[in-house]
C-alpha cells in the first residue's frame, strides 16, 4: 500500500471527477422553467461564452509569449528544466478548463434553481448546491489530477522514480512550479478581466435603465441587465473558479517545496515506507483524500421540510461543512502521523 501512494491521489482525483460528471448530469435534468425563462438564461449563457473565448484567445498569446520567455530561463538557471514550459501550458490549460466548467454549469444551474424554487424551498437548495458542487469538485479534482500526474512524470524524468537527494528533487519541485505558475497566469486575467466586464455592465445597467429608461434594476427588457448578469457569470464564476485553481495549486506545490525541506534538515536522505518522499507526498495525499470527504459532505447538504426557511438553509450548509472540516481533520492527523518521519 505505501509504495502505492503516489498514485492514490490520481484515483481520489479521477473519482471526484467521476462525480462531477454525475452531478453535472442530473443538473442539466431539471426542469429550465418555460419559454421566457430559457430565453434569458440562453442569452446569458451565449454572452458569457462569447466573452471567455475572446479572452481565451488573447491569452493563448499570453501563453504563447510567457513560453518562449520560459525557454529562455530554463537554459540559464542551472536548477530549471526546459519541461517546465510543457508544465505552464498544461497549468493554463487546466485552469481555464475549471472556469470554463463553473460558467457553464452556473449559468445553466441559475435558471433551474429558479423555477424549483417556484415548487419548493428544498428543491431549489438541491439544484443550487449540486450546480456548485460540479464547480468544487472540478476544481480541487484538476488541480489534484494535474499535480500529481506531473508529479510523477518529472519524479521519473529526473531521479529515475527512486529518492537520490534533495537537489534533485528541487529540479522536479522547481519544473512542477510550472503548472502552478500557468494556473495562476490565467487566474490573473480572468478574475481580473471578468470583474471590469461584470462592474461596467453593472454601472451601465444602472445609469442607463433605472436613471434614463426608468426600468427596474433586475428587469429583463433592458439589455444591461442581461450583460450585468453575463458579467456575474464571468467573473464570479469562470474567474473565480480559475482563481481558486491557481490557489489551491500553489498552496499544494508550497507545502511539497516545505516537505523536501523537511527531509534537507533529516540529513537529506529518510527511511521510510513512501520510498523516502512521505513528506512530500503528505500535501497531494491530504488533498486527494479531501476530495473524498467533500463529496461526502455535499451530500449532507440538503432540507426535507417544504415549509423550511432561511436558518434550514443555513442549517444543512453549516452541517455539511463542519462534518466536511471535522473528517479533513481527523484525515490530516492520521496521514501525518502516517507519513512524516
Amino acid at each position: 500500500m505505501e509504495s502505492m501512494m503516489i498514485y492514490v491521489p490520481i484515483v481520489l482525483a479521477v473519482l471526484g471527477l467521476i462525480y462531477m460528471f454525475i452531478k453535472q448530469s442530473w443538473v442539466m435534468k431539471q426542469d429550465a422553467g418555460d419559454g421566457k425563462m430559457k430565453e434569458i438564461s440562453d442569452h446569458i449563457y451565449e454572452g458569457a461564452l462569447a466573452f471567455l473565448s475572446a479572452e481565451y484567445r488573447l491569452l493563448t498569446v499570453f501563453v504563447i509569449i510567457v513560453s518562449v520567455l520560459l525557454t529562455i530561463v530554463s537554459f540559464v538557471v542551472p536548477t530549471t528544466h526546459w519541461l517546465i514550459v510543457v508544465a505552464f501550458v498544461f497549468g493554463a490549460v487546466f485552469s481555464a478548463f475549471a472556469g470554463n466548467i463553473g460558467m457553464k454549469i452556473a449559468t445553466k444551474t441559475n435558471v433551474r434553481t429558479t423555477q424549483a424554487a417556484r415548487t419548493s424551498l428544498p428543491n431549489a437548495l438541491k439544484i443550487s448546491f449540486g450546480g456548485g458542487t460540479v464547480m468544487g469538485l472540478g476544481v480541487a479534482g484538476l488541480a489534484v489530477l494535474g499535480l500529481t500526474v506531473f508529479f510523477i512524470f518529472f519524479f521519473h524524468f529526473f531521479m529515475g522514480g527512486v529518492w537520490t537527494n534533495t537537489m534533485d528533487m528541487t529540479i522536479v519541485l522547481e519544473t512542477l512550479a510550472g503548472f502552478s505558475l500557468g494556473a495562476e497566469s490565467i487566474a490573473l486575467f480572468a478574475r481580473v478581466g471578468g470583474g471590469i466586464y461584470t462592474k461596467a455592465a453593472d454601472v451601465g445597467a444602472d445609469l442607463v435603465g433605472k436613471v434614463e429608461a426608468g426600468i427596474p434594476e433586475d428587469d429583463p427588457r433592458n439589455p444591461a441587465t442581461i450583460a450585468d448578469n453575463v458579467g456575474d457569470n464571468v467573473g464570479d464564476v469562470a474567474g473565480m473558479g480559475a482563481d481558486l485553481f491557481g490557489s489551491y495549486v500553489a498552496t499544494v506545490l508550497a507545502a511539497m517545496v516545505l516537505g523536501n525541506y523537511v527531509i534537507k534538515d533529516m540529513g537529506g536522505n529518510i527511511e521510510d515506507a513512501f520510498g523516502g518522499i512521505g513528506p512530500i507526498l503528505l500535501p497531494m495525499s491530504i488533498a486527494g483524500v479531501g476530495i473524498i470527504i467533500s463529496i461526502i459532505g455535499t451530500m449532507l447538504v440538503k432540507i426535507k421540510n417544504n415549509d423550511a426557511k432561511e436558518s434550514e438553509v443555513m442549517g444543512a450548509l453549516n452541517r455539511g461543512n463542519w462534518t466536511s472540516i471535522i473528517l479533513v481533520a481527523g484525515a490530516c492527523f492520521g496521514l501525518c502521523k502516517w507519513m512524516l518521519p
